[in-house]
């Protein structure tokens, strides 16, 4: 599998400000090319032995699989949670135009 191939990165956060954080600092160092925040995601999970219900901000994060294991250190250095999703999905096709920018963004 190519070190160069696009990905997207699901994240999930507590709040709008870390969310951001997070956001902000994987584009800023170049870890990401854009970064998508989503509010009023609903998470349902199992969490200490109990379900929980709780109010997130997903973030869809684009960057290539190069980027991965810095990428997921550096979420994980700014998370708030004790145990952050960080979870990387294939991109199988694309606007040539957008992965090239894509791939011309991070790094």
């Amino acid at each position: 599998m190519s070190e160069s191939r696009p990905i997207v990165v699901l994240v999930t956060a507590g709040s709008a400000e870390n969310a951001e954080t997070i956001a902000r600092t994987l584009v800023d160092e170049r870890l990401a090319a854009c970064v998508s925040i989503l509010p009023g995601v609903r998470s349902i999970y199992r969490w200490q032995g109990r379900v929980a219900d709780d109010s997130e901000w997903l973030l869809i994060v684009k960057t290539e699989r190069r980027m991965f294991a810095a990428l997921a250190e550096r979420v994980r250095a700014l998370h708030t949670y004790e145990v952050a999703e960080v979870i990387a999905l294939e991109i199988a096709e694309g606007s040539k135009a957008y992965l090239d920018w894509l791939a011309g963004e991070v790094g």
